[in-house]
């Protein structure tokens, strides 16, 4: 059985840039730069969103976009502010998918290696007892 979540990795083309967005739009906090010394496939650093580590490696950027994302929890009161950072960053939002009331909102973007990112406002245990009240709420 799995302890749950240990880490992260982003495979990025551009570590500055992916570091200036993790600590402009998630409030990261930068732990490790590998610089010159190289324990891994290649350059890597390491941040901490909260008790998540993220680590980012020098690399290719993926070849296109998908939904396939990573979420982070925000407080609602958050939001507009978390937004207005993305967009000064000029990053590309995607908008929303449809959401039934009570289970929170989102905000979608890509970086610039196609990664797609959401922070979301709501819980799994709101969004459980959301789904069981059943869709016509």
């Amino acid at each position: 059985m799995s302890n749950g979540l240990s880490h992260i990795t982003f495979v990025v083309s551009d570590l500055n840039r992916m570091q200036q967005i993790l600590e402009t739009v998630f409030d990261a906090r930068c732990v490790y730069q590998s610089g010159d010394d190289q324990f891994s496939l290649s350059e890597e650093r390491f941040f901490l969103i909260g008790n998540v580590w993220v680590a980012t490696m020098w690399g290719q950027s993926l070849p296109t976009k998908t939904y396939n994302h990573v979420a982070f929890q925000i407080e609602e009161d958050e939001f507009d502010d978390r937004q207005a950072r993305i967009e000064q960053l000029g990053l590309e939002l995607r908008p929303p998918r449809p959401r039934v009331e009570g289970e929170g909102r989102s905000l979608y973007f890509y970086g610039p290696d196609n990664h797609l990112f959401e922070l979301h406002t709501g819980t799994l245990a709101q969004r459980l007892q959301r789904y069981a009240s059943g869709p016509s709420e």
